[in-house]
């Protein structure tokens, strides 16, 4: 199907109207604001593999663990093979799974604002159980408020950029959430060097200094103004009106605030959001809000960005080297994120993803070769052959930062209707800590049997998502939310689920 015939083929782009207004200061700031909801997320990610690694945190909560890590006879690919250890990593997101459930309802009843306020203060409380933690059920029990806080912050703030940021900029001012991530990571990394050093009390620290990017969410929550989109939906429509003229910079909001009340209404008519995006219509957004978060997943990052310390370690880093050559690995995930601030608007979401797809599985691939030729028996591997593992895997994570790091966020938060998007939303960040959590309780064992076959697995599944992505992915670059029902009525394979209504208007020539 061709654009001449009225819709787009699987490159194609979908021609939309677009709204007046500006990206105002406002934008900017409140995206700012906002976007510190990936810091929680992006410091637990990086500050869990460091002080995982840490004899005086091992000695003090899993000293088998610590026996076999000084164990000559022990294989290397397995010496932190725990459930228990592997259980305070993925704790944190079966309480994010089961929190962002009832986060759904708190986005729509009562807007983005509570929902990440009530995150940021659950996640503070978890920190502080985690600094004083005195045996391992009060450190679990911290770890199930952090997964609260990360799960009501993963539900909120996607919605709260997509729906302030102007259709034009929505990936880039989206791309905030996930510069945030990768910047608490690289934070979580550098903290993790520093107290490393610190006996018997860094990972207390380590683990406390969390309290910090909770303590920006709350403020943030109470200073950022709320989205038109949710003020309307909830009916306060001249505050919504107001709110829209302020951050569009014009009282010209006609067009775009008719769209928000016409979806408002149909929303409010949505008393079941979860049956309703069940329906067969809502298949091409389901389908997103599925395989995206878990084609995040199974890149194998987090196996990475969890255990990048311990990693290093196993392949024969000393402990200063794999917590240094962690720090290199956040660096290049932070980096490469500013590639997708600068690039996803201007060359689309589709064009990220297919490239990033293939350096990912080139790498892995070469990876999983190496280890496999040259990783023998308890030995470290040769110099040259750890230097390029150490290059190969900041490959990796460089095209994962640009690709599936940040749009696996995007594309779901973007194109659901507003009748389902709080509900969409619910199904993304719960299909994608369902995943974080398997994924992390099984890694070291999975390292442990599979070894350099790990590699592999996971690029295997790089190169299902990547063709994928070219076969079934439109693109939503500057298509406005609420035009997002048009694209899937004009795809090759999802226009058979979306038949267009009887009364619907061509979209109007650009």
């Amino acid at each position: 199907m061709t654009e001449e015939d009225g819709g787009v083929g699987i490159n194609g782009v979908l021609p939309t109207r677009e709204y007046e207004g500006k990206t105002t200061i406002h934008v900017i700031l409140a995206c700012l604001v906002a976007a510190t909801g990936g810091l929680i997320f992006g410091y637990d990610i990086g500050i869990s593999g460091g002080v995982t690694s840490m004899n005086d945190f091992l000695i003090k909560f899993f000293p088998v663990v610590y026996k076999r890590k000084l164990s000559a006879q022990e294989s290397d690919y397995c010496k932190y093979d725990n459930q228990g250890l592997q259980a305070f990593t993925s704790s944190l997101y079966i309480a994010g799974l089961l929190a962002t459930l009832v986060a759904s309802y708190t986005t729509r009843k009562w807007g983005c604002k509570a929902t990440m306020f009530i995150g940021g203060t659950s996640y503070l409380v978890g920190s502080i159980l985690n600094a004083a933690a005195q045996d391992l059920a009060m450190l679990i029990i911290g770890r199930i408020m952090l997964g609260i806080g990360v799960g009501f912050g993963n539900q909120a703030v996607p919605l709260y950029l997509s729906e302030l940021a102007p259709a034009r900029w929505r990936g880039a001012l989206n791309m905030l959430f996930q510069l945030a991530t990768t910047t608490g990571n690289l934070t979580a990394n550098l903290i993790n060097y520093g107290t490393g050093k610190i006996n018997p009390w860094g990972w207390r620290l380590s683990l406390g200094l969390a309290g910090v990017p909770a303590c920006l969410l709350i403020l943030g929550s109470i200073l950022a103004p709320e989205t038109p989109n949710s003020l309307i939906e909830r009916g306060h429509f001249e505050k919504g009106r107001a709110t829209l003229e302020k951050v569009r910079g014009t009282p010209n909001v006609d067009l775009e605030y008719d769209d928000i009340l016409e979806a408002s209404r149909a929303a409010n008519q949505v008393k079941h959001p979860f049956r309703n995006i069940l329906q067969r219509k809502n298949r091409p957004q389901l389908a997103m809000a599925i395989f995206c978060p878990f084609f995040q997943e199974f890149t194998g990052i987090n196996n990475i960005l969890f255990y990048a310390p311990v990693l290093f370690q196993t392949i024969g880093f000393g402990a200063d080297a794999s917590l240094y050559s962690a720090v290199i690995t956040g660096a290049c995930l932070w980096g490469f994120t500013f590639v997708t601030i600068l690039t996803v608007d201007r060359w689309g979401r589709r064009k990220l993803l297919l490239t990033g797809g293939l350096l990912m599985f080139i790498s892995q691939v070469l990876i999983g070769i190496i280890l496999a030729l040259k990783f023998v028996g308890n030995q470290p591997l040769p110099k040259n052959y750890a230097t390029a593992v150490v290059v190969l895997i900041c490959l990796y994570v460089a095209a994962f930062s640009w690709s599936w790091g940040g749009l696996g966020w995007l594309i779901p938060s973007e194109v659901f209707s507003l009748q389902t998007r709080s509900a969409g939303q619910s199904i993304t960040v719960c299909v994608n800590l369902m995943f974080v959590f398997v994924i992390a309780q099984a890694f070291l064992t999975m390292l442990c049997h599979m070894r350099f076959g790990i590699f592999l697995f996971f690029s295997g599944w790089v190169f299902i998502m990547t063709v994928s992505v070219y076969f079934f992915l439109p693109e939503t670059k500057g298509v406005p939310i609420e035009e997002m029902s048009l694209l899937w009525r004009s795809h090759w394979f999802w226009r058979r689920f979306v038949p267009p209504p009887e009364d619907e208007k061509p979209p109007p020539p650009t």
